[in-house]
């Protein structure tokens, strides 16, 4: 069976089973988001983001309010100090360099101060609807672990690989799918592989067989 099919066919399943609808959200809140979403618990990060967007929603509001300011409001996320900085220098950039919008390409994205490959396919996928795949550390231990990528693949490789087997109309859920999956089933640590819907497709489960 060919790769494509193969993770058409899981993507399918695990859409089943979670039932994850699109959406998008106001790219600039996306952008903030993920950055402090880096290194940081989901629950942590959401209430972060609601105590900084009640002061800040918006890109003219967040360069009122001072670094320390930030810092306050975002604790205890992960490294809050440095991305604090970052959001005070991406702010002004944004003003300066992209007319106060966040651009929609990823090359510029990646210009802004803490925005890897990651942060961008969300902002791109997330805030502008653009058919692109994150690759967080759930779907890059769950792609190799299925054989849809080879072992040791960067983040970015298996972004690569996923967008040339995965269709555009099925790209958008991929991410909060397989972390879903992730965290339920296909865990870092002894992973659940008798509850598994797509362990017929694993190359992990078939080498422990």
């Amino acid at each position: 069976m060919k790769q494509k099919t193969i993770i058409i066919k899981i993507i399918k399943e695990l859409n089943k089973l979670y039932s994850i609808k699109p959406w998008r959200g106001n790219p600039f809140k996306v952008l903030i988001t993920t950055i402090l979403s880096q290194r940081t618990k989901d629950e942590v990060t959401d209430e972060a983001s609601r105590r900084l967007f009640r002061v800040a929603a918006s890109l003219k509001k967040m360069l009122r309010i001072s670094e320390s300011k930030i810092s306050k409001l975002i604790y205890p996320v992960g490294f809050y100090k440095q991305k604090a900085k970052e959001i005070k220098k991406l702010s002004k950039i944004l003003i300066e360099k992209f007319d106060g919008k966040v651009p929609s390409k990823r090359e510029e994205l990646m210009e802004l101060p803490g925005v890897g490959d990651k942060t961008a396919s969300c902002v791109l996928c997330f805030g502008f609807g653009i058919p692109t795949i994150p690759v967080d550390t759930h779907v890059n231990r769950i792609s190799q672990r299925l054989g849809i990528v080879p072992k040791g693949s960067s983040p970015e490789k298996t972004r690569e690989i996923l967008e040339e087997l995965v269709p555009d109309k099925l790209k958008h859920p991929v991410n909060f799918t397989f972390i879903q999956f992730g965290k339920s089933i296909c865990k870092p640590m002894k992973p659940k592989c008798e509850i598994c819907p797509v362990r017929k497709y694993c190359r992990f489960y078939h080498s422990k067989s």
